[in-house]
């Protein structure tokens, strides 16, 4: 293991890295992606891997022939890669596969309401709408105040537990904020959890990508009970997610999905249904999806997960400096105390539409960035200050232009030089916000 990350060197096995994109005066550029919170690019060695074993695939738990055996071991050892990398319990945990992080809280809600009932589900008001609109339909749902930066109020989900008194059955919560990187402490919001009865699930879609997770032991009480991800984030962008936690969950009842795979034995009037977690993976499993992951954890452990996140923290704290050049920006969240974040900057220029920077961003520089609410509207709105009144007009004029952010969101390939390239050109913008405005007819 490398005790630091070369970035220039990591470029070389990042697929598509030097191709060349259209600018508006007609010319090519090299593409500068700062969108990795939304998606990353593949790994060449994850690609080299899945041309590998493509000879060799065939349909998983169901032929006798030899590739078909073959893809089932490939497939089920990458369970085991993925329960070792958070840390789960092999007897006491499963890992089921799925197509992204949504799936997986989806997949969750339907069977923790199986299991445990109706009850209150405490999220927060910092969440990804995929952790908080599954959980509307069958629970009753509060929400974790932030403070006047965005973070996560420890105050305020003490007090919620302490006012419902056991009643809250889950803590869902996103392990980092895909707008603020805000880390969030979820093991100490799983001890808290765990005091008043409560299970804990965290979406790790933004987190297990850029630091070491560990579900850490069930008799610990700052274990964690269910964990989700996605591999697209993970230079893995094969469609494939998981899920993680405990396998009492997945026993007996109606799988999330039925379909074929989820059964041991069917007629017109009965079902035996499958052990987990073979019963909440309906279909055809994403074999490719599977090879992609696991081999893109193996590449992040080799490398040092915490190598990656001093990486990209310094990338961080760089770019936040850099941005505090320009006048007219605003960033988002606390641009002082960065400590406690993934590498996530979220901002505006004073006076020129979100759409519009990344609109000029991309025709003149080449440069990938994320504009608008990124799936998280209720935290946007609040860090924006907007009002009662203006959500209510934006939901009675669907023309209305909708309020946003400016999002950089970076990877382990991501350099100084890109982050100066980027500043270089926010500058121009700065300085000529009519000339933009009035060119690309966005105001």
């Amino acid at each position: 293991m490398k005790n630091h990350i070369n970035a220039y060197k990591l470029r070389k096995l990042i697929v598509g890295i030097d191709k060349k994109v259209p600018l508006i005066n007609g010319k090519e550029a090299v593409e500068i992606n700062f969108d990795n919170g939304a998606t990353t690019p593949p790994l060449v060695v994850v690609l080299k891997a899945i041309i590998k074993y493509l000879p060799y695939y065939s349909s998983i738990h169901r032929g006798a022939g030899y590739k078909s055996r073959f893809s089932t071991w490939i497939y089920e050892r990458t369970r085991e890669i993925v329960a070792d990398f958070v840390g789960a319990d092999s007897q006491k945990d499963i890992v089921i596969f799925t197509n992204n992080t949504t799936q997986a809280i989806n997949k969750l809600a339907k069977r923790f309401f199986q299991k445990e009932g109706k009850g209150i589900v405490l999220s927060t008001v910092m969440e990804h709408h995929s952790n908080d609109l599954p959980w509307r339909k069958e629970f009753d749902l509060d929400y974790i105040g932030v403070d006047q930066y965005g973070r996560l109020d420890f105050k305020d989900l003490e007090y919620k537990l302490e006012k419902y008194k056991g009643k809250v059955k889950l803590v869902a919560i996103a392990g980092a904020s895909n707008v603020t990187g805000y880390i969030n402490p979820i093991h100490k919001v799983a001890r808290l959890a765990h005091e008043y009865g409560a299970k804990i699930f965290v979406d790790g879609a933004q987190l297990v990508p850029h630091i070491l997770v560990d579900m850490k032991d069930h008799k610990d009480p700052e274990h964690i009970d269910f964990l989700a991800f996605s591999g697209h984030k993970m230079y893995a962008p094969f469609g494939v997610g998981a899920l993680i936690g405990h396998k009492y969950l997945f026993e007996g009842g109606i799988p999330s999905e039925p379909g074929g795979g989820t059964v041991k034995f069917v007629t017109h009037k009965d079902v035996l249904w499958n052990e987990p977690p073979l019963n909440e993976e309906a279909g055809s499993p994403n074999l490719v999806g599977a090879i992609a992951l696991g081999e893109s954890i193996r590449f992040l452990k080799h490398i040092g997960m915490e190598n990656l996140y001093q990486h990209e923290k310094k990338l961080l704290k760089y770019a936040i400096k850099r941005l505090k050049e320009i006048d007219d920006i605003i960033i988002y969240g606390d641009s002082f105390n960065i400590d406690d974040r993934v590498g996530i900057i979220s901002f505006n220029i004073k006076d020129v539409p979100h759409e519009l920077t990344a609109l000029a961003l991309a025709y003149e520089g080449a440069i990938s960035v994320r504009s608008g609410c990124f799936c998280a509207q209720p935290y946007v709105q609040k860090l924006l200050n907007i009002s009662e009144e203006e959500i209510e007009a934006y939901m009675k004029n669907e023309d209305k232009k909708r309020p946003g952010l400016v999002r950089i969101s970076f990877g382990l390939y991501n350099t100084f030089q890109e982050v100066d390239k980027l500043i270089r050109l926010l500058k121009v913008i700065s300085r000529n916000k009519n000339y933009f405005i009035n060119k690309y007819g966005i105001n």
